[in-house]
């Protein structure tokens, strides 16, 4: 029963990583005032230009930057369009996210049947054969830790520099920032390159670590929990990477009570992963006003320098 749980917990944390990763670089573009919807697409098309590297290059790391330059790349687009040319965001990023949806199909017919060389094991010496505990928390990849590792620096980076100020600031009031001096624009296209970075990583993992193989719109949903999971993070990392594991748990539980014998309709056990933001989005929703006091001033609006 025991093994049951830790196999549990150690698939929790592989499967949050990917929520995490996407999540930590929307949370970026939102503290920033601009709301990107395109996560879906972004991760899709990452997901195959890192699936295609691997498959190509044998290489895994360089499949993480495929996938994170091809995320920044459709994220410097909708940046042009958002910031320069001041288009809707919320009809951009969907946009955005119907595109990759395409593209990815068509740019990834070739990989359908493709395999991946296979993987080295990444267990920590010594942590890793200790009963229990290291198969859960000390056999996984890298990127696993990396993404706890990026939450503290984000944290750092946010609270406890100058540049982290200056991002929260044009988030809150860019015309106060601008008045200072600051280049809002440019502030708001870089940040939303380095979210588009984080979710090509967080699609590039998922089709080369996570579930090693392409298929067509595999990333299933994940970049809408991962824009849900900003708000219900309330705009902090600590309560993004949580709550990643906190969903990514929930999408594992079904998978673990079937392999347990519980007698539940396999289709109950996937729309979990999905019932889950949305339950959790009504019952923070009941109060407006905390969610207004967490929430950057300026998201989703645009900016006009000297209005």
């Amino acid at each position: 029963m025991f093994e049951s749980y830790a196999l549990l917990l150690g698939s929790t944390l592989s499967a949050g990583t990917v929520l995490a990763i996407a999540a930590l670089g929307l949370l970026i573009n939102e503290k920033a005032g601009i709301v990107n919807l395109g996560a879906e697409g972004m991760m899709l098309c990452a997901a195959i230009a890192g699936f295609a590297t691997v498959v190509i290059t044998h290489n895994p790391w360089l499949g993480f930057l495929a996938g994170m330059a091809a995320g920044a790349l459709l994220a410097a687009f909708f940046g042009v369009l958002v910031i320069w040319l001041n288009t809707n965001q919320y009809a951009t990023g969907l946009a955005l996210s119907l595109f990759g949806v395409g593209f990815s199909a068509f740019a990834g017919i070739n990989f359908v049947q493709a395999k991946l060389p296979e993987s080295a094991s990444y267990a920590i010496p010594v942590l890793g054969d200790i009963p229990l505990i290291g198969p859960a928390l000390f056999r996984h990849h890298p990127m696993v830790y990396a993404a706890m590792a990026l939450t503290v620096g984000l944290i750092w980076f946010l609270y406890r520099t100058r540049a982290g100020l200056v991002l929260r600031s044009v988030g809150e009031s860019p015309e106060s920032a601008h008045a200072l001096g600051y280049p809002v624009r440019r502030i708001r296209f870089l940040a939303v390159i380095a979210g588009g970075a984080l979710c090509g990583l967080a699609g590039a993992y998922l089709s080369t670590v996570y579930t090693p193989l392409w298929v067509e719109g595999m990333v299933a949903g994940r970049g809408w929990i991962a824009l849900a999971l900003t708000t219900f993070a309330t705009w902090r990392p600590v309560r993004v990477l949580l709550g990643a594991y906190l969903f990514g748990g929930v999408s594992m539980l079904g998978f673990h009570l079937q392999s347990s014998g519980v007698d539940v309709p396999a289709q109950f056990l996937s729309m979990l992963q999905y019932i889950a933001p949305i339950v959790v989005l009504a019952l923070i929703s009941r109060n407006p006003a905390f969610i207004r006091a967490n929430m950057p001033a300026s998201i989703g609006k645009p900016f006009y320098p000297g209005s």
